[in-house]
């Protein structure tokens, strides 16, 4: 029987250091595992995929890849064109540096890399490790207990239109007080910010960035888990159709 083959992305680019961290529970997982991630971060992209210009891939060595674009471009060279043989068994992405829960699904390129794997046929995981400024990065919590929810996952199985989302909590290994099954939950408020800046030269340019806050998060919501520093294990539909609305507006249409 051939090993499980784990294809390993992200959206923080290939030398970030969370891609690293997942690769060594890739690796505690399989020994035929492959790399391919954006050259850059690409934070934010979602789940978009570069159409209008053409993709370079650059081969680091072995089994490890730098894609000239998204997360989602990562994934469909990966499965279309870089890897050898057989396609992947399962595909990891992240680990993401910092959360993805509440409405942060809608942006994230760890979650869209994932959701194009679910897309093609292929198991599929996003991990994030959640973290609160100016606190450090426990990037030990998601080295620690990343593997063992992976097999856990997959000795359970999901759904072929179902992808996992996992946001481990802001504290250390030792301090996580386990794994619950959560929902998508909802900040309070989620206001974007514009900075406008003026360059050299008098032109002005702008950075983006998000004001979030949370009031008290639902006892089931990922929010809440992050509250209680247990790991969040989220299943996440790529069927978006709400079936309520749907039989209402039938009726309005006969």
């Amino acid at each position: 029987m051939a090993a499980l083959r784990i294809l390993v992305t992200n959206d923080d680019g290939i030398n970030a250091p969370g891609l690293k961290v997942l690769e060594k529970i890739a690796h505690s997982l399989s020994d035929d595992v492959w790399v391919v991630a954006p050259e850059y971060e690409q934070s934010g992209a979602s789940h978009s995929l570069t159409l209008v210009e053409p993709l370079r891939v650059r081969k680091i060595s072995k089994r490890r890849f730098a894609v000239g674009g998204t997360p989602t471009d990562c994934v469909v060279m990966a499965v279309n064109q870089v890897v050898d043989g057989r396609k992947p068994d399962l595909i990891l992405s992240g680990v993401n540096r910092g959360a993805n829960l509440a409405e942060d699904v809608t942006y994230s390129g760890t979650i869209a890399a994932a959701m194009e794997g679910t897309l093609l046929g292929i198991p599929s995981i996003a991990m994030s490790q959640v973290f609160t400024r100016p606190e450090p990065i426990h990037w030990g919590t998601a080295e620690t207990h990343g593997a063992s929810v992976v097999r856990k996952l997959r000795k359970a199985g999901w759904p072929s239109d179902v992808l996992i989302n996992v946001n481990f909590p802001p504290v250390k290994a030792r301090d996580v007080k386990g794994t619950v099954v959560t929902v998508q939950g909802r900040r309070d408020v989620g206001k974007i910010q514009i900075h406008e800046r003026e360059d050299p030269r008098g032109g002005l340019y702008y950075w983006l960035g998000f004001r979030r806050q949370v009031g008290k998060p639902g006892e089931a919501t990922d929010l809440g888990a992050m509250v209680r520093a247990q790991i969040s294990v989220t299943p996440l539909k790529m069927n978006f159709t709400h079936g309520a609305t749907r039989k209402a507006l039938q009726a309005t249409f006969k």
